[in-house]
């Protein structure tokens, strides 16, 4: 159902691009060559989303590529256009003045309609591509590193300055891969922190496809050792079990409803960690009970969940920290506005109901190549005694 949905929202937004900036700015020979092209970015654009879904085959990496891409430019296309409508309905009295100019030695004439709507598609055009191409710049380039100083009550003084290296949604995949993974490990090791959290949607693919492309993560060094708990995407795979086994030669735990004690001594605060709400239709679900069960209420309690809104669950338990991803910041302006619609927050550092909430907005991306107005981090949280 939801490849249908998707197929039919892709194809009125061509239909849209198609009436206003081919048919209602071109004629004759120019006219079809454009639609010719437009059919096929739309067929380019369903082979990237929709066939590897369908028939299960991993596109090549040139279809990735131009599809991602095509569909950054065709989502900004679509926008840029629909803001100009305002524009277009104010100057229609403009536009039935006739012609812009007067005809030529042939007779032909520009009509004021058609020089506003080439006017608008070449304005939208130039807008799409510059947005797109800076927020691919931004979306490919290296994460910011992000410090962020948290307090936390019954925090042991044994644990001030202690650093967690919180990373989400690297979503390896077609177009990110062994390289991105490499670049993330080495600004993490750079850091130097005391532990890495990796908060969920690591990977787009299964171990087959994506071992390799994983595979630096056994070089992340940190004193106390990397954690992940699971976002949507890992149940997008057949076997969200296979990717956990495979975490696990890599060095990285996963937390999978349940806890564990940081230790410095005889200090210690717990790291919990809850499955993504995904798990529900793979029997996999978030269990808050489970995964707080034996915790000290003297210590401090950090829980990784991958969406911001699970905060809910974990405020009514007492936890003191909830560090998530999922949001991406927004990724592609001015998607943000939904995003906030159905998330607490949307990225930083906030307080739900006496829990501290803080949201990376990932290290990598989903989709289209392309960050706009939300680049990409990995956010060092430093934890301090709140007295």
């Amino acid at each position: 159902m939801f490849i249908v949905v998707l197929g039919m929202i892709l194809t009125l937004m061509h239909l849209y691009v198609w009436k206003r900036a081919i048919k209602d700015t071109a004629t004759g020979r120019v006219g079809l060559a454009l639609t010719a092209v437009l059919v096929a970015l739309l067929a380019l654009l369903m082979a990237t989303l929709l066939l590897p879904k369908l028939l299960g085959w991993r596109e090549p990496l040139w279809l990735a590529w131009a599809g991602y891409v095509w569909f950054g430019l065709l989502v900004y296309l679509f926008l840029t256009l629909l803001v100009l409508e305002p524009v277009r309905l104010a100057l229609r009295w403009w536009v039935r003045r006739g012609p812009v100019s007067p005809p030529g030695d042939d007779g032909s004439a520009v009509s004021r309609r058609v020089f506003l709507a080439r006017a608008g598609a070449v304005a939208a055009g130039a807008a799409s591509v510059g947005l797109v191409g800076t927020g691919m710049v931004s979306a490919l380039g290296p994460p910011d590193i992000l410090r962020v100083p948290v307090r936390l009550r019954r925090l042991d003084p044994a644990f001030d300055g202690f650093r967690i290296a919180v990373i989400s949604d690297v979503h390896l995949g077609p177009l990110a891969g062994r390289a991105h993974t490499e670049r993330i490990v080495s600004m993490i090791n750079d850091t130097e922190p005391d532990l890495v959290a990796i908060v969920g949607d690591l990977v787009d693919g299964t171990v087959a496809e994506l071992g390799s492309a994983a595979e630096p993560l056994r070089d992340l060094a940190s004193r106390e050792g990397a954690f992940f708990v699971t976002g949507n995407h890992e149940y997008f795979v057949d076997d969200t079990g296979e990717w956990l086994v495979e975490l696990e030669r890599l060095g990285v735990q996963p937390l999978r409803n349940e806890n564990t004690a940081i230790r410095r001594g005889g200090a210690a605060f717990t790291l919990a960690g809850v499955n993504d709400i995904a798990g529900d239709e793979r029997s996999d679900s978030p269990d808050f009970d489970r995964a707080l069960s034996g915790v000290d209420p003297a210590r401090p309690t950090i829980l990784l969940a991958h969406q911001p809104i699970q905060v809910t669950e974990a405020a009514a338990r007492g936890v003191d920290l909830q560090l998530s991803g999922h949001t991406h910041g927004g990724q592609m302006w001015p998607f943000h506005y939904i995003v906030e619609a159905a998330q607490p927050t949307l990225a930083g550092l906030s307080t739900v109901d006496g829990t501290h909430l803080y949201v990376t907005r990932g290290a990598g991306f989903w989709g289209p190549p392309v960050r706009v107005a939300a680049p990409p981090d990995i956010s060092v949280i430093s934890l301090q005694r709140d007295t």
